[in-house]
């Protein structure tokens, strides 16, 4: 297993002008790693993190998106697979965190945790590549392969909870976060 933190400090060393819509955990890990005005942050909206990824995908196909996922948040919404791939944009980069819990609402296990493949259920639902990592240095080593495959690729993240990262929902949902979000769209 993998801790989350290191995970994305892989990612975040690649990540230049992409737009990244982390959710729940990994989005309080995200921002405290990889701060930036184009990170659209979709915590609340659990299960909807690839359905935002996908609109903003259509609606800038020029610019790289990466979401961020949770396994219990994409449980909500396991249909935005079969959508995504249907609809096949080239810019999607779809990465699962694993860690076989509803983390965000107290640990709680997910349904089917330990059972469920969402590599799996990505490639079967057309994504065009998917991927599976629970070794560090075997993600470190692929991540650019993942990062520049033709969409829409999905990649399951098998992890841990890392260190602590503060978790500010006040600054997460504020008008300032939209805002600057949007300038920094525009923007590029």
């Amino acid at each position: 297993m993998m801790r989350r933190d290191h995970c994305l400090r892989i990612l975040a060393a690649r990540v230049t002008d992409q737009i990244v819509v982390p959710v729940f955990q990994a989005a309080f890990d995200w921002l405290a790693i990889k701060p930036d005005g184009l990170n659209y942050t979709a915590v609340g909206a659990m299960g909807q993190a690839s359905s935002h990824a996908l609109g903003l995908a259509l609606g800038r196909p020029d610019k790289r998106v990466i979401v961020l996922d949770g396994d219990g948040s994409l449980l909500m919404n396991l249909g935005s697979l079969v959508t995504i791939a249907g609809v096949a944009p080239k810019n999607l980069v779809h990465f699962v965190c694993e860690n076989d819990t509803y983390e965000a609402n107290g640990g709680h296990p997910i349904p089917g945790a330990g059972r469920v493949d969402f590599a799996g259920l990505a490639r079967a639902a057309g994504y065009r590549g998917a991927h599976d990592f629970a070794d560090l240095d075997t993600f470190a080593a692929r991540v650019d392969e993942v990062l520049h495959a033709e969409g829409p690729v999905f990649a399951t993240l098998r992890v841990v909870a890392g260190d602590p990262a503060p978790q500010d929902f006040a600054a997460l949902h504020s008008l300032e976060a939209r805002r600057a979000f949007v300038e920094r769209l525009r923007a590029v």
